[in-house]
């Protein structure tokens, strides 16, 4: 079995972190992912009811970055979202059910690299350019159900 396969999806990731540094008490980064797309190519093995497939291909991600205090949350410097392109690998199950039917579960990881950002503060407009890493890859783990429309005509006699 082999396929090509497209998928959008909205999120609200989000992680944050202080930062220990002299001179920045209380001050903590986030990164915030809130869409993500995977453009992927798929290769499996069917046996009765059972597909196995591995996949890979490119992610691409909507992400912003951003420094606010810790204690007031008000944000000092953010970078606006940005969209990034990525490499992208998975693997998955699924099993049919019923006609029509399957469940399955998917494993995806994202590689997400070191990203030059420029950052603005909303009050002075003031302008910092930096090299921000984004705190990692993004793993996610995927459930399944689906119903498949249509398929091969039956007849009835």
């Amino acid at each position: 079995m082999f396929g090509l396969e497209a998928q959008g999806n909205w999120a609200d990731f989000s992680g944050s972190t202080l930062i220990l540094a002299p001179g920045f008490a209380n001050i903590a980064s986030r990164s915030k992912l809130d869409a993500f797309g995977l453009f992927t190519g798929q290769v499996g093995y069917a046996w009765n009811n059972v597909l196995l497939y591995v996949k890979g291909g490119a992610a691409v991600t909507d992400r912003e970055f951003a420094f606010f205090d810790n204690t007031t949350g008000l944000v000092a410097a953010n970078s606006g979202f940005r969209t990034e392109w990525s490499p992208t690998v998975g693997a998955g199950i699924e099993f049919s059910f019923a006609p029509n039917w399957s469940f399955g579960v998917e494993y995806d990881h994202i590689f997400e690299n070191t990203r030059d950002v420029t950052f603005v503060n909303p009050t002075t407009g003031l302008v910092i350019n930096d090299t921000f890493r984004s705190g990692g890859d993004t793993d996610m783990i995927l459930g399944r159900l689906n119903y498949r429309f249509g398929g091969p005509v039956v007849a009835r006699y």
